[in-house]
């Protein structure tokens, strides 16, 4: 130890006289932000810096902060350093921020715990280097150890011995990335209780994603950050985060875009299992539905229609003439590559009554579908007595070929997860040899073949198999694959992608072969990708004598033979290809940004600049031959890199803070926008997230997003009138000017120059007031309200004081009361008269529009009637010749609705006048034409505006306290709700107009709709015959009602079953959670048992609910969490069928 203490002591002098080039300009941000264990060592730490700082001479800046991650302050920083962080320290935002902080060219220092941090981000994992495993408890966390030097003389390690000695607490790892340079390890025999005996890494750094990264294990202890060694090899590798004596500066360039650039633009929605996209032309989008529907968007008119039906086979029969919903249907849909000159499509479906998939030419004509105009140009043969997989994707190359993906037509089922490859007799639907690995089959399949134009094909070049060669087909151009659903071809290169869904094993058997994986595919050339002998990276099943249950010797990836008597092609096949990505249910060592959980990969485009030159809204460079990749279950889209070979080189999300809604099918316009299908959340149904969507991307400066608010909307005077702007963002972080304008009638006139402006209103009167907020570099955005001084709002309460305000019971009284008070006109009953009250209960069977009832825009009775034509209106330009109390350049729609109040006729004269204009009526000025209107669009804007006539009529209004019986139609599905609504109009005062005040609440039903929860997390929904399902696919999946109320539930009933058979189910029990899904616990259920016996039949799940002692009465998030922790990885734990709160008696 005595040459140790001379080193050391050298090393010190060393560490305080080294070089020092100036760095003042260069700035390190300090993070030590915690969500788990905190260590004390913290402060050390922060001590140690800020002197070296000093000697080092650069600036050091601690926070722990973690808004600080925004592009704005993080582009201040040449490292950033995470001293001892633990837990989930970032939001998405601020992980993004960082993302792109590094790839700018950023640099990343961790001490110790920082690989201890954000288990849920697998993007800091990679930068990080490893993930904690776990550290020695006995006999003591921090005990001695022997470190080695790996790489002498290096930077890193210059004047290290080779070998040493110290005290500290050590790190296991796991995850550890094999891209890193490791420059200490430590020798686990040292120490007791080390879970790294054969590499145990303890230092290293890599360049990683356009920045540089450095890690050290070392840290925990006070006494760490006083030894030379420490501080020195710290300091280097601080050094070597900021890029050295001469940082470069951050290139922005060279990152991620914002997501903030892209919008999402909802085109249509509420879509019946939409299926594949073809981007006919700047005008015209097309799309399919498996139901068969042909469907046509007009960009320019917004409407959607559906131009042709084709008739499709949707279930299978099987030999006992059982029927089953099937994955059959409209397939697949593109565009012929001449499509301008001829407008010929090409679809592939199921025949509605021959046992084939057909692959057909049609013709568009006038936005119609001629269905006589059907050339059919293959026919693939199916077996429909058992399910699955269909395939089905169309795609071209640059020469005018046609690819068609299609599946292997095999039931799944019957193999545990596994290779189907059951060879008994009877057995074929079992059996994908007899489809994937045929090579006299279509089944499978990639297909490459040369469209004629008289409806025939040719066979290109370069095919798996050429013309002639016995028992193959020469369509073939890859072989082996289960269920290639989505495929692309790049049309530089002439690579063909496609998503592969994989087997459901949730984990690799010794007997079986390897657990389930869903592959995307490369394929530079014909071949065969393995299955269903080999899944992923070729790992090998093993053949299996289902008749004697025995399992076999596993199948060659080198020389696979198929001897399926149910094979009809060579038993000699082509050696197995690699996949190009592939990942399990379960964490993916080889691919970790692709998450865990349901899996369904699928395919995209390849996007190339060169190709979009002169486009208005073209995706950055950075994008440049990158291919878009998605998974239809797990939401994300992830963008892929390659070198020029072709090889992965790395993968990231697109649009990452965005879940998409089961993407299903994308394609770049000539103009540079991105449109894509989104399924939606529910299997084999229609859905109200399933739509038609288009990303478009912003590359220039962003209009400032303003937000304004006021204290309140009118008041008596003096009306002391606060308004704010909190909330207003600036995209571009430009520097804000803030200019408010109120202006009056009266002669009013003020002009604010500040974020924030406060005056006081004497004069009774309507004041308009206009905030413009300029970014200063030729942005602005303007908003505008009214408010009314002079007149104070009415205050009504509603209140149902023993009934729950969220659900309602089916036939159950419920009871309420309502209060008004007016400062000009009274009280209830002293002042104002309870029939000036109005109070509807209206109950409506399912579709309501929730979030507009809750924003109190309009009453219940006016949104179920009108709502249409005041959406018009607020669309069109009305607004700006028409108020809707007073007077403008036109009359008031109050004014127009009583001069027609009785006229017969107003409702068709009215309309024909919005559309065609004139004058004469209420004056000089004539009102402009409005052509574009249709009939129908018109009728609803007068509709609404003679409605006006009536909304001081109270005949139906109830009274203002009393009750109501709950009755519910026969056929309600749970989607049926009761809107209770309150509202007052007062009589103005002082010459000023009423003011309304409403409430309401929304009551759905305590027998709660399965697929109407707020949020989904890990949880599948499925529709089967009318019926809807969830399934939660792992441990810890939960769902979501926001905001509810909890007093006067009593317990949360599911019906549930957990097959082995049918589901491979792990069985479960449920927990609720208050806020969070490890929030308050107020209710645990029994646990379900999986079962082998019974099948779907529903089980009783009773999740008694307890209130904690401390409960505000508030509304909550209830967070319904399905838990088994012996489940396996990705395996499903039930299938729920129904869910019912029941009510304290």
């Amino acid at each position: 130890m005595k040459s140790y203490r001379l080193f050391a002591a050298c090393f010190a002098l060393l560490f305080i006289f080294n070089s020092c080039t100036e760095r003042q300009n260069t700035n390190v941000l300090v993070f030590s932000k915690t969500d788990g264990f905190r260590h004390e060592s913290i402060d050390a730490g922060k001590d140690a810096l800020l002197k070296m700082s000093k000697e080092k001479s650069f600036k050091v800046i601690f926070t722990e902060d973690a808004e600080q991650f925004n592009d704005n302050e993080l582009k201040k920083y040449s490292a950033v350093v995470f001293l001892n962080t633990t837990g989930d320290v970032l939001n998405n935002m601020q992980q993004n921020a960082f993302e792109r902080y590094i790839q700018a060219g950023g640099g990343y220092v961790g001490i110790h715990s920082a690989t201890d941090t954000e288990y849920e981000w697998p993007w800091y994992g990679e930068l990080a280097g490893a993930y904690f495993l776990d550290h020695p408890s006995t006999p003591s966390n921090v005990q001695k150890g022997k470190f080695t030097v790996t790489q002498k003389e290096h930077w890193a390690t210059k004047g290290m011995p080779e070998t040493f000695e110290r005290e500290d607490e050590f790190y296991s790892f796991k995850n550890i990335s094999s891209k890193i340079n490791v420059v200490l390890t430590l020798d686990d025999k040292s120490f007791v209780g080390g879970s790294n005996p054969d590499y145990h890494p303890m230092s290293w750094y890599h360049d990683f994603d356009g920045g540089r990264a450095f890690y050290t294990a070392m840290g925990h202890t006070d006494e760490t950050y006083v030894e030379p060694l420490f501080l020195n090899h710290l300091w280097v590798g601080i050094h070597y985060a900021i890029g050295g004596d001469a940082p470069k500066a951050l290139d922005y360039t060279m990152s991620r875009p914002e997501e903030n650039r892209f919008t999402k633009v909802v085109l249509a929605e509420k879509l019946d299992e939409p299926i594949e996209i073809a981007v006919l032309d700047d005008e015209r989008i097309l799309f399919i539905q498996r139901k068969g529907e042909v469907r046509l968007y007009n960009l320019k008119t917004k409407e959607l229609k559906t131009i042709g039906k084709i008739p499709v086979n949707l279930k299978y029969v099987n030999k006992d003439g059982v029927e089953s919903m099937a994955e059959d249907g409209l397939l697949g849909l593109n565009k012929d590559p001449n499509f301008a000159e001829n407008h010929w499509i090409y679809l592939f479906y199921s025949h509605i009554t021959e046992p084939v998939n057909v692959l057909s030419r049609f013709e568009i004509k006038d936005d119609e579908l001629l269905m006589d105009s059907e050339k059919v140009l293959l026919k693939i043969p199916a077996q429909r007595e058992e399910c699955c997989h269909t395939g089905g994707s169309i795609a071209w190359d640059k020469e005018g070929n046609l690819y068609l993906s299609t599946g292997d037509n095999t039931n799944p089922h019957g193999s545990n997860g596994y290779s189907p490859s059951d060879e008994r007799e009877g057995r074929g639907p079992w059996d994908a040899q007899k489809s994937s690995a045929n090579t006299n089959d279509l089944r499978g399949k990639i297909i490459r073949i040369k469209p004629n134009a008289d409806g025939t094909y040719t066979i290109p070049e370069g095919n798996l198999f050429a013309e002639g060669v016995e028992k193959t087909r020469p369509e073939i151009y890859t072989m082996g694959h289960r269920n290639p659903y989505r495929i692309s071809v790049d049309q530089h290169t002439g690579f063909v992608y496609w998503g592969d869904v994989g087997p459901d094993a949730s984990k690799p058997d010794s007997l079986r072969g390897p657990a389930g994986h869903d592959e995307i595919g490369q394929a530079r050339e014909a071949g065969n990708f393995g299955w269903p002998h080999f899944v992923g990276n070729n790992k090998a099943y093993n053949k299996y004598d289902f008749q004697n249950n025995k399992s076999l010797a596993k199948w060659d990836a080198n020389a696979p033979q198929n001897t399926s008597p149910n094979n009809t092609g060579l038993t000699q096949l082509p050696p197995a290809q690699n996949a190009f990505v592939w990942y399990p249910y379960g964490e993916s060592p080889e691919f970790p940004l692709v998450g865990t959980g349901g899996r369904n990969a699928m395919a995209g485009p390849i996007f190339y600049s060169e190709d979009f030159k002169n486009s208005e809204r073209a995706f950055p460079k950075y994008y440049d031959g990158k291919l878009f990749a998605y998974d239809w279950m797990r939401g994300w889209i992830m963008s892929i890199s390659m070198n020029n070979e072709g090889d992965l080189t790395s993968m990231e999300y697109f649009m990452p803070s965005y879940k998409f809604s089961n993407p299903m099918d994308m394609e770049f316009a000539a103009n540079g926008d991105l449109y894509m299908l989104e399924y939606g959340t529910g299997w084999f149904t229609g859905n109200d997230d399933a739509r038609l969507i288009r990303i478009e991307y912003n590359g220039g400066n962003r209009k400032p997003q303003i937000q304004m608010a006021a204290n309140q909307m009118g008041g008596a005077v003096p009306f002391n009138l606060k308004l704010n702007t909190k909330g207003t963002t600036d995209a571009d972080f430009d520097d804000l000017k803030y200019t408010w304008e109120i202006t009056s009638a009266n002669g009013f006139n003020k002009t604010i120059h500040a974020p924030e402006a406060n005056l006081t209103l004497s004069n009774v009167g309507v004041y308009t007031i206009v905030l413009t907020v300029d970014d200063g570099k030729g942005e602005l955005n303007t908003q505008t309200m009214e408010v009314v001084a002079g007149n104070e709002p009415p205050v009504l309460s509603l209140e149902m004081p023993h009934n729950n305000k969220s659900f309602y019971e089916p036939n159950a009284t419920i009871d309420y009361s309502i209060k008004v008070n007016d400062k000009e006109d009274g009280s209830l009953d002293n002042g104002i008269n309870s029939d000036e009250v109005a109070v509807t209960i209206d109950y409506l069977a399912e579709g309501f529009d929730k979030i507009e009832i809750a924003q109190g825009h309009r009453s219940a009775d006016e949104t179920a009637q009108f709502a249409a034509g005041k959406k018009a209106i607020e669309a069109s330009d009305c607004m700006a010749c028409h108020k809707t109390k007073e007077k403008s350049i036109g009359p008031s729609y109050y004014d127009v609705a009583k001069k027609y109040k009785d006229d017969a006729a107003a409702l068709e004269n009215l309309s024909k006048k919005i559309i065609s204009g004139g004058g004469g009526v209420w004056g000089e000025t004539p009102m402009a034409a409005h052509p574009k209107l249709s009939t129908e669009e018109a009728a609803e804007m007068v509709k609404y505006i003679l409605n006006m006539a009536n909304a001081k009529v109270k005949e139906n209004t109830l009274p203002t306290t009393g009750s109501f019986v709950a009755k519910v139609a026969e056929d309600d599905q749970g989607k049926g709700v009761y809107i209770m609504r309150a509202a007052y109009e007062d009589n103005g005062a002082n010459g000023m107009s009423p003011l309304q005040v409403e409430k309401s609440f929304v009551l759905k039903s305590s027998k709660l709709d399965l697929h109407g929860f707020d949020t989904y997390v890990d949880v599948n929904k499925m529709s089967f015959d009318g019926n809807k399902l969830t399934i939660p696919s792992k441990s810890g999946a939960y769902m979501v009602l926001k905001q509810i109320d909890l007093n006067g539930l009593s317990s949360l009933q599911l019906a549930a079953a957990a097959p082995i058979g049918q589901l491979n189910a792990a069985g479960g029990k449920v927990e609720l959670h208050l806020g969070s899904p490890d929030g308050t616990l107020i209710g645990t259920s029994d646990f379900l048992e999986a079962s082998d016996t019974g099948g779907f039949a529903p089980s009783v799940l009773n999740t008694p609910i307890s209130l904690p002692n401390n409960f505000d009465r508030q509304s909550q998030d209830l967070y319904m969490v399905f838990i088994n922790k012996n489940a396996a990885e990705g395996q499903s734990l039930m299938v729920v069928m129904g869910a019912e709160f029941k009510m304290i008696k």
